[in-house]
């Protein structure tokens, strides 16, 4: 087959909306598109983006996928070419292989990293018009989802992947009845480094921990990478309540016995870290931080370690507010392992203006007073934060419903709970019987 050929049958099957017939002539002309890269750019040229914009997407993909490093003037136009395909592409066509854009979105966005972050982050509008896409739901995932979160990570351009971040994932979009689990992983590791450089830690945390629980049957390397920030996030978020501490930062019990039997073992510098931590020790801290310095910086993690350590003197002074109602500074620098009242001082000036202590300190007896919390919670503030509240929970609940009645509903959800069994359900079993006879009668 020729690329005139290739050309006239996208051509006429597109504007016949036989798109199952065009995808399946766009699967046997790879081998064609493949053979053929210094042509591809004419067959471009002779397809409309809109009109035949799945026979436009596979041509698109072939073709980026043979650009050489030292080819700029060629990578350009190409570029031009994918944002202005993913803006003017048929939605129909597209939703019939979504499959298509995300392996054109994975394939632009292994380009752009290798280019570095002045050239990648040319690709961040692109991949976020792609999301809009290919998504069901503003709330549904997509490949593309962890895409578009390593590129803005990578050109620390973060703002764009928020929006997607922010949303509240229930539902996958499958490709072709399949979701690669990569893709999920991905999604949540990168968002979870998103979020700890922005320091909203809260949420770090928990896109951390569904990385690492999500149920599989072997562990993978993104779910080491995750678990090591899992457990610094979670000093960060819960280093300061001794007594609920073990139960606020271990893993849910629905977490895979593989997370405990193969990932715990590889992190062991982070679990003396963590030991060091809750013991109340600063000199502790630092010679486990030295101890495995060398650990840390192969893993880029030592900015969450440094702000580890400075959290643990913060933690402590939190700890000592419930306990005392004035101390001095030599003896509240003696508490929490600063060398020096001066230190002190300044730590807790920094927390007052950040209001996580509310305390006063007299400069002439070099005393601290810590005081309760003043807020009355009746003010307009508290009222708004509360009703914010309420109506994420009101809304979280409708979710929750509705997905429960379309399960509830779902003809093989039926036919589990009512204990019907079908025509595939009887040939299996039947199948299966005939085997066991079989291995009973060898052995």
């Amino acid at each position: 087959m020729s690329l005139d050929q290739f050309v006239n049958a996208v051509t006429t099957l597109s504007s016949q909306a036989n798109y199952a017939e065009l995808c399946d002539h766009l699967n046997k002309s790879q081998e064609v598109l493949q053979r053929n890269p210094g042509q591809l750019d004419r067959v471009l040229d002779s397809l409309e983006p809109c009109a035949h914009s799945l026979g436009y997407l596979a041509a698109l993909v072939a073709r980026l996928g043979q650009v050489g490093d030292n080819e700029p003037e060629l990578w350009n136009d190409l570029m031009g070419k994918c944002d202005n395909f993913v803006s003017v592409c048929n939605d129909d066509q597209i939703r019939f292989s979504p499959n298509s854009l995300s392996d054109l979105c994975h394939i632009l966005t292994s380009e752009l990293v290798k280019r570095g972050p002045a050239i990648a982050i040319r690709g961040i509008s692109i991949l976020v018009r792609a999301v809009r896409k290919l998504q069901v739901t503003s709330t549904s995932l997509t490949p593309v989802h962890a895409d578009l979160a390593k590129l803005c990570l990578m050109t620390k351009c973060l703002s764009p992947a928020l929006p997607f971040l922010d949303a509240d994932i229930n539902l996958i979009c499958r490709e072709n009845g399949q979701f690669d689990a990569v893709y999920l992983l991905l999604y949540y590791y990168y968002g979870g480094c998103i979020y700890a450089a922005l320091k909203k830690f809260d949420r770090a945390l928990f896109f951390f921990e569904v990385c690492v629980t999500t149920p599989t049957a072997a562990v993978s390397h993104i779910m080491l990478e995750a678990y090591k920030k899992y457990q610094l996030v979670g000093l960060l978020v819960h280093g300061d309540k001794p007594k609920s501490f073990k139960d606020n930062f271990s893993l849910p019990k629905f977490t895979s016995p593989l997370v405990g039997k193969f990932l715990k073992p590889l992190c062991s510098a982070y679990s003396e870290l963590v030991s060091a931590y809750t013991a109340n020790n600063q000199a502790e801290l630092r010679a486990a931080v030295t101890k495995h310095q060398e650990v840390f910086t192969a893993d880029n993690t030592m900015g969450l370690v440094r702000q580890v350590m400075s959290s643990q003197v913060r933690s402590s002074i939190r700890r000592l507010t419930r306990t005392f109602i004035t101390l001095s500074l030599a003896d509240l620098a003696t508490r929490v392992g600063l060398s020096s009242p001066q230190e002190v001082e300044a730590e807790l000036v920094s927390m007052i203006q950040a209001g996580s202590i509310q305390a006063r300190i007299s400069q002439q007896d070099g005393m601290v007073s810590f005081d309760t919390n003043p807020d009355s919670f009746s003010s307009p503030s508290m009222l708004g934060l509360l009703e914010a509240g309420v109506s994420a929970a009101i809304c979280l609940d409708r979710q929750v419903t509705s997905m429960e009645e379309e399960m509830m509903l779902s003809p093989a959800y039926v036919k589990k709970t009512s204990g019907t069994r079908t025509e595939e359900d009887e040939e299996t079993g039947n199948r299966a019987g005939t085997f066991n006879n079989a291995v009973s009668a060898s052995s």
